[in-house]
């Protein structure tokens, strides 16, 4: 059995599962690049049929700053949503699923853009190696919560009054992380959540809440890569069923 407590392992894990998500790109799509260290490997994967000719006339719209660059580099042609606001199709990864595939997203900090995608597009493939499986959303993981830096104090106390053990995300130097909108992000440590999509529309209308890493019912597929091979888990009444 895989050990998925290995980082090869796990790497592997998230190379299946990103590459089998490219298999529902067409040629002619315009797509929803996502950020983290699983979806580098389905950038890797595009970049690789632009180059053999197995696809063509490919259009990405990336999620963050450091994606765009590495989009670049790879040599997948970009473009923005003013262009084509409506995305065919989007790849990204998750910090945390639930049966219903809602997800905690925001670990790599691009939580906004990444929901802002993900609303643009008709279709929303995310992959993720099956430790990210979860009964419960905020079982594993803590809920990113971008904020504005004015007013930071309010919106510890607004979320501990929410029953949350807030942490102000930090580099490695020890200064306050900024997202690409020169935010700061707020890691909400919660537990299982009861309602996700109550606590959703709670974060949604707090002024000073930029955004938070729930996705509720966005996600149209979930490519789950585990030791007994890749499963796809499917929105209801969304989605494609062949690639």
């Amino acid at each position: 059995m895989l050990d998925l407590r290995s980082a090869d392992a796990r790497a592997d894990l998230k190379r299946q599962a990103a590459e089998k998500a490219v298999e529902f790109v067409r040629s002619g799509m315009v797509l929803g690049l996502g950020a983290g260290t699983t979806v580098h490997f389905a950038l890797l994967r595009i970049a690789q049929l632009l180059a053999d000719g197995h696809l063509r006339d490919i259009r990405g719209v990336p999620c963050s700053l450091a994606v765009a660059e590495e989009a670049r580099r790879l040599g997948i042609p970009l473009t923005t949503l003013d262009e084509h606001p409506w995305l065919d199709l989007t790849i990204d990864g998750a910090d945390e699923v639930d049966s219903q595939l809602n997800l905690i997203k925001g670990g790599g900090g691009a939580l906004l853009r990444e929901k802002i995608v993900a609303q643009a597009s008709r279709r929303e493939i995310i992959v993720v190696d099956e430790s990210k499986l979860s009964p419960a959303l905020g079982t594993q993981r803590a809920v990113p919560v971008e904020v504005v830096p004015f007013g930071l104090r309010t919106q510890i106390l607004f979320l501990e009054s929410l029953g949350a053990r807030v942490e102000l995300r930090r580099g490695p130097d020890g200064t306050p992380v900024r997202t690409d909108q020169g935010n700061l992000l707020l890691d909400c440590h919660l537990g299982p959540i009861a309602d996700p999509a109550a606590l959703a529309a709670c974060l949604a209308g707090r002024a000073g809440i930029v955004e938070h890493g729930l996705f509720i019912g966005l996600a149209t597929d979930v490519i789950v890569a585990g030791h007994d091979g890749l499963r796809h888990l499917r929105q209801a009444g969304r989605g494609s069923a062949a690639p």
